[in-house]
């Protein structure tokens, strides 16, 4: 990451897009002059920003609010497969860590929450491999631009396991996982462009407040539950904004 800003730097970018707290704080690093809108969990919980209102400095940018959302999504997770007594959570250690929430949530709802950890994608396969020989019944993927790029490897891998798996971004249900809670990834992506095209009209990164999404979509995807041999209540279904058949 530092390099890859660097380098961006040295080509005298207009504004750098960095997606994640690494990218940020790499970006941050490398310049104080550079605009920079970024996208991750927390701007302000990781000191990537002064506050929502006013960031401060040559950075601002998104907060997706994905790091509150790990708890809910384990929630739902157990509402949908309430036999599960073991469930795995698959982290990425350079995020926000959500695991004393997490170990809470799931200690009130009477599971055993069994962590794992991928922090560069070379450890995601093997991350998954021993998910898949934990004998967890069920598995939160936790939020992460990392976990988030390996979706599509992480979602075979779960549905040949024959584990139900969680996912961060309605997209990913969409994609073949089997649950899917959050901000839908598309109008993240348009709070960002909305964030760039204002600094290139000549706003200021310092006076643009932090943005986050106002949306949170609940997506089933019944066509990997019959796959994994789920059977899904209508009631919950009804608690779906999508249902893919």
């Amino acid at each position: 990451m530092p390099s890859l800003a660097g380098e961006l730097v040295a080509q005298n970018a207009d504004l750098i897009i960095p997606f994640g707290d690494p990218a940020i704080r790499a970006a941050q690093r490398a310049t104080q002059a550079i605009p920079i809108v970024g996208m991750t969990d927390d701007m302000i919980g990781s000191g990537l920003a002064a506050s929502l209102a006013r960031p401060g400095g040559n950075t601002t940018g998104v907060s997706i609010l994905a790091s509150e959302l790990d708890v809910k999504r384990l929630e739902i997770l157990h509402d949908f497969v309430p036999q599960a007594r073991r469930i795995a959570g698959l982290a990425d250690p350079s995020t926000i860590s959500t695991r004393t929430q997490l170990a809470n949530a799931a200690r009130d709802l009477g599971v055993e929450l069994v962590p794992f950890e991928a922090q560069n994608p070379g450890e995601i396969g093997r991350a998954l491999d021993a998910v898949a020989g934990a004998k967890v019944e069920a598995v939160n993927i936790l939020a992460s631009p990392l976990l988030n790029a390996a979706r599509r490897q992480t979602i075979d891998r779960m549905r040949d396991a024959r584990l139900p798996t969680i996912y961060q971004w309605p997209e990913d249900a969409e994609e073949g996982g089997l649950l899917a809670y959050g901000p839908r990834l598309l109008l993240c992506y348009r709070h960002v462009v909305s964030l760039v095209d204002k600094i290139l009209r000549g706003a200021k990164p310092a006076d643009l407040p932090i943005e986050q999404p106002s949306k949170f979509e609940l997506v089933v995807n019944l066509k990997t539950a019959s796959a994994l041999g789920l059977t899904i209540s209508p009631t919950l279904l009804l608690l779906a904004d999508e249902v893919i058949e």
